[in-house]
């Protein structure tokens, strides 16, 4: 049979013979937390002593404790609970003289971890699209695989009754991944847990228990449209459809909305909507493109306690802001300082309704907007004066 190490790792690299060192062991093939002890012999041809030597491991240079001169010309380290570098090149022991004068080609050496049963997985997560299916994934153990392929089977039963059952459908959702896509019943716990094996053994996670209407997610909603609030710069009214796939379940939904200016990748999140399938953003930039996204949360299933689970985002929307009317530079001809004062007021208050006129608010929206067709009105009779 081949040896071990052979079959695992490549070609062992060492110093050729005619180097002006030669460093030892010849077979450097290392289990993780083993110790090496590894030794520098200079030609005779060349006039250094062990004194003259140091070594380095990968780069960074080894304390003096680990040294011990076994001869005149020979200077050997000690290197204890060894674990690796996990470097593809594997790890690099170095002999080097004190002036520089020789600098070997390092001994390298490589860790052999040998193969072991697997671990336990663990993180085991799972969703349903629209109480139709389950998915689930999970982690493995905390080495994950090693040099022997690991197989992992997802299962799950009733609680109560029934037997054991095995999805098929892997990879998934990822590497670690299984669907079931029917037969799956409502308002019955379910246990899930995972089997991770492999030639040397079997390692079972922790059971997973959950209610179908627990973990219910489901499309992002449709129909979003994104369109202007009359004349008023800095405002968009977002409108959209709630799950068409729920629609005849009793449920609850909450929603959020994040928008981004065009030229931006910055997203800023709405977490006020609520249930309500519309909401106005205001103290939006005028003249600007703005893409908006939203996105379901359905929960309380037929009275379920969970939180629920957050679809996809919706497709991004774009809709622009009017341009400002205001004329840059233009004169009031009613100035004075009982006016300047009043507009200092007013701009204000205007800055503390467009501050709680942010989100959703029914409440602040309908101030803000009373606000701002007031304002305009008004600049437009000054103009026309």
């Amino acid at each position: 049979h081949q040896p071990l190490h052979n079959r695992f790792l490549p070609p062992l690299s060492v110093s050729p013979a005619a180097d002006p060192a030669v460093i030892s062991p010849q077979d450097p093939t290392l289990l993780i937390g083993s110790s090496l002890v590894a030794t520098c012999t200079v030609s005779p041809d060349f006039p250094l002593k062990a004194e003259d030597l140091y070594w380095t491991l990968n780069g960074r240079r080894l304390p003096a404790a680990s040294y011990a001169a076994l001869g005149p010309s020979t200077l050997s380290v000690a290197l204890a609970r060894l674990n690796g570098s996990r470097q593809q090149s594997g790890d690099n022991l170095v002999c080097h003289s004190r002036d520089g004068g020789i600098s070997l080609e390092p001994l390298v050496f490589w860790f052999l971890s040998l193969p072991v049963p697997p671990e336990k997985p663990v993180n085991i997560t799972c969703w349903s699209k629209n109480m139709k299916d389950l998915t689930c994934k999970w982690a493995p153990g905390t080495e994950g695989e090693t040099f022997l392929h690991t197989n992992y089977t997802l299962k799950y039963k009733r609680r109560w009754y029934g037997q054991d059952n095995t999805c098929q459908e892997y990879h998934t959702a990822g590497t670690y991944s299984c669907h079931i896509p029917k037969d799956l019943a409502l308002f019955t716990p379910y246990e899930i847990w995972v089997e991770a094996s492999n030639r040397l053994g079997v390692a079972v996670s922790d059971v997973v228990m959950l209610d179908i209407l627990d973990v219910v997610t489901t499309d992002p909603p449709s129909d979003v449209h994104v369109s202007r609030v009359g004349d008023l710069e800095d405002q968009l009214s977002v409108r959209w459809s709630s799950p068409p796939a729920l629609k005849d379940f009793l449920f609850q939904a909450k929603y959020q909305i994040q928008y981004r200016v065009e030229d931006s990748s910055e997203w800023k999140v709405v977490d006020d909507v609520g249930n309500q399938t519309s909401c106005r953003l205001a103290g939006l930039r005028p003249g600007t493109v703005y893409f908006v996204q939203v996105r379901c949360n359905p929960f309380s299933i037929y009275g379920s306690k969970k939180a629920g689970i957050w679809s996809d985002w919706s497709n991004p929307t774009a809709a622009s802001t009017p341009r400002s009317e205001r004329v840059a530079g233009g004169c009031d001809p009613k100035g004075g300082e009982q006016n300047t004062t009043l507009r200092r007021e007013l701009k204000q208050f205007f800055g503390w309704v467009k501050k709680h006129a942010y989100g959703c608010s029914n409440l602040g929206i309908k101030l803000y907007d009373q606000w701002r067709v007031w304002l305009q009105k008004s600049h437009k009779t000054r103009n026309q004066v």
